[in-house]
């Protein structure tokens, strides 16, 4: 009986297929929705300059609109600035004894073409004009905007960090005192997280005003809704085993989380802490552009007046300083874990 049982489920049997009508149909409408929605986004002109660059690089095609955009930026870039020349007679309280480092004074002669009322011709006269030349001066302000834009970031990612802690015990599932905290604490960090940093630094600047606390602000309350949302599922997704072995002992909810669960989800909470801080010092420089603070302001300005090596000069410091984090991050992750 059992063999003709064997029998019969071996015939019955057959290899599932991994693609039914109900998956091909899926596909198919998400097949159809992408073509008109790659329509509306215009790709097919991006093709075509894409395109028309690539010919371009190789020589088969003279000029393309990419290309000749980029020409006109990357002509104006490089050299990127380093020294800044100011006019002696538009700053005030300048001490020519105790001149700044590194800098000198120079005498320019200066030309001036003016209509004379008297004879109604054109006259040209020449006059001095003294400039303080200083040879690293901007790359200097540009370093000092920088620091500032790591200390908004700093401060925002320490203040996330300390606030996340908690409110991930009240994000977790299974640790949250009761349901309707639980979905309130949810609900709160989805709301940080839902609002872009530069919409709410706009905001921010406007109650505060121009600087750095509007940007520390914004990153803030985004970085909140950001950790405390990945801090809380790692409480939920580690091992029970441990965590089940301390209450039975009689150790309260704290010990455990303490005992069981920081050990687990420290490594992660390392990484996450780590990534924010790397995010805010970039977003830092978004932020800035809105006014709140750091070398953003400073890159829209120059970027506005078409001054583009110094915008050179920023982008190249703002790419040294992220490079240089993820080393010191990588070293301090290896040391901690």
């Amino acid at each position: 009986m059992s063999d003709v049982a064997q029998d019969s489920g071996a015939r019955d049997w057959h290899l599932k297929q991994p693609f039914g009508w109900r998956s091909l149909l899926v596909l198919f409408m998400v097949l159809a929705v992408s073509l008109v929605s790659a329509e509306r986004m215009q790709f097919d002109r991006m093709a075509s300059q894409i395109g028309d660059f690539a010919l371009e690089t190789v020589g088969l095609r003279e000029s393309s609109q990419i290309g000749r955009g980029m020409e006109s930026v990357t002509r104006d870039m490089f050299p990127i600035a380093i020294a800044e020349r100011r006019p002696i007679d538009l700053m005030d309280g300048l001490d020519e004894t105790e001149l700044p480092f590194l800098s000198h004074i120079e005498t320019v002669d200066i030309e001036t073409t003016e209509l004379d009322p008297e004879t109604l011709q054109m006259t040209t006269s020449v006059s001095e004009r003294r400039f303080l030349v200083e040879p690293i001066g901007y790359l200097v302000f540009v370093l000092g905007k920088m620091v500032e834009t790591i200390e908004i970031a700093i401060w925002a990612s320490l203040i996330a960090i300390l606030v996340s802690l908690p409110l991930a015990w009240l994000c977790a599932g299974n640790y949250s005192p009761h349901p309707i905290i639980y979905a309130g604490a949810r609900s709160f960090v989805s709301l940080l997280r839902s609002i872009p940093e530069l919409i709410s630094a706009l905001f921010l600047v406007l109650a505060f005003g121009f600087g750095p606390i509007a940007g520390i602000l914004a990153l803030t309350f985004h970085s909140i809704g950001f950790l405390g949302k990945f801090y809380a599922e790692d409480i939920e997704a580690a091992n029970t085993s441990p965590q089940h072995a301390l209450k039975a002992t009689g150790a309260g909810t704290f010990a455990i989380l303490r005992l069981a669960v920081l050990p687990q989800v420290l490594p992660s909470y390392t990484g996450l802490s780590l990534y924010i801080l790397d995010r805010n010092i970039r977003m830092a420089t978004v932020i800035g552009l809105v006014g709140a603070g750091g070398i953003g302001q400073e890159l829209k300005g120059r970027f506005d007046m078409f001054q583009y090596d110094r915008v050179g000069t920023m982008l190249l410091v703002i790419f040294l300083t992220v490079m240089a984090l993820d080393v010191v991050s990588a070293r301090f992750r290896n040391r901690l874990v």
